[in-house]
């Protein structure tokens, strides 16, 4: 019996054969039966288990008429799906950088995230997003509007209802200043306009807390129900998926602290309606 081996490429793997076998409008049947496979070999090869050679592999994307960016991708992630942990260095030509954390989001049951100096990408408002994606040095002209498109989109598919998510930001996150007054504006009350729905939790650390546990940096922890959690940090060289459970294990002490630390849902929402108040007494201070 094929060993399987359930890993972030491994899985990736899988969901892109069956996409290509749905658009070609193939069973695992048909297409074993074009190959002259048994029906078995298309199963295992999408559900993760070693046997299949990559001529073999090439046969069934050339069957699928993958397009060659596809082709690449997948006979480099057949090669390496067995391993566990996954850095997607920024210049690594991938031409969908958040395509793995998105199907990942897609199949988590419960998402965790913690963002320290900006609004966490899943809470960002419209008019807030362009401002953080034109900020960074790591993107070209050409790839930020498909940046400021995907990451609406994956608000859209978590914030869904059918799973828990819970946010956790600084203080900071929420007063740095991005875009001009109407849009800090229209942030602010977006998440308050958020914050009421039941399967999303938003809390803040207050700056008045001082040091916490979340100084070393960003992060998702993301869960499920089948297999075991992973954590996503996305940092200015590379995305990188944790599979290791001892260093998943290290970010889940950090939202445990996290929890004890932060505001509550309801002190949390004050706490947004008095920058609120503030910025609307600074802008009539400045219009006298």
């Amino acid at each position: 019996m094929p060993l399987r081996r359930s890993t972030v490429r491994g899985r990736e793997f899988g969901d892109a054969i069956r996409r290509l076998l749905r658009a070609a409008n193939l069973t695992n049947r048909a297409a074993a039966d074009l190959l002259g496979w048994q029906e078995a070999k298309v199963s295992e090869l999408i559900n993760g288990k070693e046997g299949t050679t990559q001529v073999e592999l090439a046969q069934l994307l050339g069957l699928l008429r993958t397009p060659p960016a596809e082709f690449d991708h997948l006979m480099a992630l057949h090669h390496d799906a067995h391993i566990r942990d996954w850095l997607q260095p920024t210049k690594s030509g991938m031409t969908d950088r958040a395509r793995t954390l998105r199907e990942h989001e897609k199949i988590a049951s419960d998402i965790t995230g913690w963002s320290m100096n900006v609004v966490h990408g899943l809470l960002q408002a419209p008019a807030y997003i362009p401002y953080v994606v034109n900020a960074s040095t790591k993107l070209s002209a050409d790839e930020r509007p498909t940046v400021i498109n995907n990451r609406i989109a994956r608000q859209k598919a978590v914030l869904d209802g059918h799973r828990t998510v819970a946010i956790f930001m600084h203080e900071q996150a929420l007063r740095l200043p991005v875009g001009d007054g109407r849009v800090m504006a229209e942030q602010l009350h977006h998440l308050l306009r958020l914050s009421v729905r039941p399967y999303l939790t938003i809390r803040v650390i207050p700056t008045a807390f001082g040091p916490h546990a979340g100084l070393a940096g960003d992060f998702d922890l993301l869960e499920f129900k089948k297999i075991p959690p992973i954590v996503y940090v996305e940092s200015e060289g590379a995305n990188v998926f944790l599979e290791d459970q001892p260093s998943v294990g290290l970010y889940d002490t950090v939202v445990k602290s996290l929890r004890r630390t932060a505001l509550d849902e309801s002190q949390t929402r004050k706490l947004i309606t008095d920058i609120i108040g503030e910025e609307f007494q600074h802008d009539q201070v400045a219009e006298e």
